[in-house]
C-alpha cells in the first residue's frame, strides 16, 4: 500500500453510506435486501444503507463527504460481520452483499492512506471473512457459486496481501503483530495446490523475506508439515495432522484438498491390500475421518464395490481395477470433527 501521487483526502462523511448516494440508489431502486425498510426497494434508512464499491473511484473525483473516516469504516465493518451469521437469507445472498461493501471500505482506507494499527485489526477481519466464505459457499446448495468462488479467492488475496503490507509499513526492528503468524500460515495454505501462485509470486520467494520468529511459530510450522504431507503423498499423516491441529481457519483453506487426499488414499488401499484379505470400512472411515455411510458413497464415486462379511460388517475388497477419479469432483464430504471447529 503506497501513497497516491495525490494528496490522501481526509473523509468526512458521518454515516455508513453518503446521504446522496443513499437517495440516488432510492430513486434508481438499487438497494441490497438489507438496505431495505420494511422490504421497500426504494426506501432506505442512514442505519441500514452502507457505501457501494465504485471500481472507478479516485480521491481527484471524489469529495470529503462522500468518504467516511476511520471510526465510521470500523463501525461500519462491525455493522457487516454481524449480518454474517444471519439465517434469514442464504449465504449467496449475504456473501454478495458483504463481499461488495467490504470493498468499499477498503476502498476508502486506501484513499485515506490510513495505515495505522486500527487499519490492520480491520483487514485482519476482512481475511478472516474471505476465509470463512470459502467454507460456507462450499455449503451452499445452488449450482452457481463457482463464480462467487473465484472471487471471493480473488480478493481474499488482494486482502491478505494488503495486510501484509500493513505489517510492514508498521514494523519496528524485527517485531511482528500478535496475529501475524496466523496469517501467515493462511499464505501458505493457499499455496497448497503446486499449480496456484494466488498472490503471484512464488512460495520460496515468499519464505525468504518472512522473519525467523514467524517461520518458527506454531501455526507456521503446522501449514509447512501441511504442504510437505500434501506434496508427498503422505494421506495419513496429513488428514490426522489436521483433525488434531488445524483451526477453524485454517480448516476453511484446507478442506477443499481433503477428498483430494482420500482419493490418494483409497488409490493406494486398493493398490496395495491383499485380494483375500477386504479392508473392514470400520477401520478405513477412522483412517479417512468420515461417517462410514458417506465412505460407502465415497467408495461408490470412486468405482469401488462394497460387500459384507458373515457378520454383517462392511469390507472393501481390495485389488478393484474398476478404481477411477470422481467423474462429479468433489461431494465435500463432512470431515470428522468439523463440530469442533465450527464451535
Amino acid at each position: 500500500m503506497t501513497p497516491c501521487d495525490v494528496p490522501a483526502i481526509v473523509g468526512t462523511c458521518t454515516l455508513m453510506c453518503p446521504e446522496a448516494e443513499r437517495a440516488q440508489r432510492e430513486r434508481l431502486r438499487d438497494l441490497a435486501v438489507f438496505e431495505r425498510v420494511n422490504g421497500n426497494p426504494a426506501q432506505s434508512s442512514p442505519s441500514l444503507a452502507v457505501k457501494k464499491f465504485f471500481r472507478t473511484m479516485s480521491t481527484k473525483q471524489v469529495e470529503a463527504s462522500d468518504v467516511r473516516p476511520l471510526p465510521v469504516l470500523e463501525n461500519t465493518l462491525n455493522y457487516l460481520l454481524k449480518l454474517f451469521d444471519s439465517n434469514e437469507y442464504p449465504f449467496e445472498v449475504i456473501h454478495d452483499f458483504l463481499f461488495d461493501r467490504t470493498r468499499s471500505i477498503r476502498q476508502d482506507l486506501s484513499m485515506q492512506n490510513i495505515v495505522d494499527e486500527k487499519a490492520i485489526h480491520m483487514y485482519e477481519k476482512m481475511v478472516k471473512f474471505h476465509i470463512i466464505s470459502l467454507h460456507k459457499l462450499r455449503g451452499c446448495s445452488s449450482q452457481n457459486t463457482s463464480p462467487m468462488h473465484h472471487l471471493n479467492m480473488e480478493q481474499l488475496a488482494k486482502t491478505l496481501t494488503s495486510l501484509f503490507n500493513l505489517y510492514d509499513a508498521n514494523r519496528h526492528s524485527n517485531s511482528t503483530y500478535k496475529n501475524e503468524a496466523e496469517f501467515c500460515s493462511f499464505y501458505v495454505l493457499l499455496h497448497l495446490d503446486s499449480n496456484s501462485q494466488p498472490m503471484g509470486e512464488s512460495l520460496s520467494w515468499w519464505f525468504s523475506h518472512v522473519p525467523s520468529s514467524l517461520i518458527k511459530s506454531k501455526e507456521m510450522y503446522f501449514s509447512r508439515r501441511i504442504l510437505r504431507f500434501f506434496r508427498m503423498g503422505n494421506f495419513k499423516r496429513f488428514l490426522s495432522t489436521v483433525e488434531a491441529e488445524a483451526s477453524y481457519l485454517q480448516f476453511c483453506i484446507i478442506e477443499p484438498y481433503v477428498d483430494e487426499v482420500r482419493v490418494l488414499a483409497l488409490s493406494c488401499i486398493n493398490n496395495g491390500g491383499y485380494k483375500l484379505h477386504p479392508y473392514p470400512l470400520s477401520h478405513l472411515s477412522k483412517l479417512l475421518l468420515m461417517k462410514e455411510s458417506d465412505l460407502e458413497s465415497f467408495c461408490k464415486s470412486c468405482g469401488l464395490k462394497i460387500c459384507t462379511d458373515e457378520e454383517g460388517h462392511n469390507l472393501l475388497p481390495t485389488k478393484q481395477v474398476t478404481f477411477c477419479h470422481p467423474k462429479d469432483g468433489s461431494q465435500n464430504y463432512r470431515f470428522w470433527g468439523m463440530e469442533q471447529f465450527e464451535r
